[in-house]
């Protein structure tokens, strides 16, 4: 049963103070990311043990998705908001406290990255259930422009000031700056208040947690077309989820950390740059072509980032891809705002959060792996695949993970070739209705 389209309420003014709040967080918890990259990176030299960082901080947040899809519909949004931030505030400044007094071990940051996970699983959703309800519906897009932001500005800064921080203060000065950011994040959210969406007449209030996670799934297999989508983005999360963590070792192998930040730097400009168009723009009026469009684009730019051994190129075809995630990201994000009632936000989020994530650690897990003992032994000059595949993207170190970021790119052009010729996504704005009609603020 459809539901009656509901209205966005609230205030802009409420938005913008807790987007200044995320987006300062967003920036320490970027910096704090990348620092712990390079440090790990630095102590062990294995692809494999930087790997399992970033498995450390995505699987744990996929497994509490249900739980946190069923908590946000069910509470106050910002006080969802509010204890995330605390929990991974107190999580960060534990591992501050470690590595000031000179006891911070490798495997201190798995329970800390696990930590952080979970409480971004409730953060995340709650915030994006959120936009709506202080947004005008004809201005989501550009909101959703202005979230996306935090990221982009976060890679444009972090790289070159983790690497810099890393190397002459350590890693316990950055945490102590990402515990700085939460503090300011939960202030700005103590302030302000998130309106509580109107039920909808197919919602089972009255369900447990888990039935009520499941609502979600039943939500979306009433609108394939959504569904489709979500299987679109979980190819794609799949393939592109290792270039983020191949970038490191591929740059390292011919260069330097300082060369790793400058990438990362530029990529990062690029995704400011798609931030602020999508906040002037608001995106694609046909938002399932230009979604898969941007992302046929996006997998050519990526696989053209690890063809050859050169700085500047990575940073050009990589900034391709940063460039139009936002724009993609941002475009999506108002769909699913658009077609998805506010009531149930929190738990269709978590689903679709997790569906199109829950692949990534394994992608992750299989990363480090391949690298260390097929791609690159393969690609080293006595490589079984050295008088092939060598004679175009070279041989030595390095050649092997550049291999696999180009496979990455090819597989995400397919992936949104495919959601182009399901017609169900193709056709997913018109044959699913509005959820949210359009109000005056």
């Amino acid at each position: 049963m459809e539901s009656e389209p509901q209205s966005a309420g609230g205030s802009f003014g409420t938005f913008l103070i807790v987007w200044i709040g995320q987006l300062v967080s967003v920036l320490g918890s970027t910096l704090t990311g990348f620092a712990m990259g390079i440090w790990v990176f630095i102590e062990t030299g294995s692809v494999t043990t930087f790997a399992f960082i970033i498995v450390a901080a995505n699987v744990p947040g996929l497994v509490a998705s249900p739980l946190a899809g069923s908590v946000i519909d069910r509470v106050d949004r910002r006080m969802v908001m509010l204890v995330a931030d605390t929990v991974a505030g107190v999580s960060t400044g534990l591992a501050a406290a470690l590595f000031l007094t000179d006891t911070l071990e490798i495997w201190h940051l798995y329970p800390v990255a696990a930590v952080g996970a979970i409480a971004n699983a409730f953060q995340e959703p709650a915030y994006g259930a959120s936009v709506p309800l202080l947004v005008p519906k004809r201005h989501l897009g550009r909101a959703n422009g202005l979230v996306q932001a935090g990221p982009s500005l976060g890679v444009v800064v972090a790289p070159i000031m983790a690497a810099a921080l890393v190397a002459t203060a350590g890693l316990g000065v950055v945490l102590v700056i990402d515990l700085v950011t939460f503090v300011f994040a939960v202030t700005t959210l103590m302030v302000v208040r998130i309106p509580r969406p109107e039920a909808i007449a197919e919602d089972d209030v009255g369900a447990s947690l888990w039935r009520s996670f499941s609502f979600g799934w039943k939500y979306l297999r009433a609108r394939p077309g959504l569904l489709g989508l979500l299987g679109v983005y979980a190819v794609s999360n799949f393939m592109l989820s290792v270039v983020g963590l191949l970038y490191l070792p591929l740059i390292l192998a011919f260069s330097t950390e300082t060369a790793y930040g400058a990438v990362m730097s530029v990529g990062g400009v690029g995704m400011l740059l798609g931030s602020v168009l999508m906040s002037a723009w608001g995106g694609p009026r046909k938002r399932i072509a230009g979604i898969m469009g941007m992302m046929g684009v996006a997998g050519v730019g990526v696989a053209l980032a690890g063809v050859w051994e050169s700085v500047l190129l990575i940073a050009v075809f990589g900034s391709v891809d940063m460039f139009l995630g936002p724009i993609i990201n941002g475009t999506s994000q108002t769909l699913w705002q658009t077609k998805v009632a506010p009531a149930v936000q929190g738990r269709v989020f978590a689903v679709r959060r997790m569906v199109a994530f829950v692949i990534s650690p394994v992608s992750l897990l299989l990363a480090g792996p391949l690298a260390d003992r097929v791609f690159e032994p393969a690609l080293m000059p006595d490589g079984v695949l050295a008088g092939s595949v060598g004679l175009i993207i070279g041989t030595g170190r390095g050649r092997g993970v550049g291999l696999m970021i180009v496979i990455a790119g090819i597989g995400t052009t397919i992936a949104s070739v495919a959601g182009w010729l399901l017609p169900r996504v193709r056709n997913l704005e018109t044959e699913v209705p509005d959820a949210l009609e359009e109000v005056s603020l």
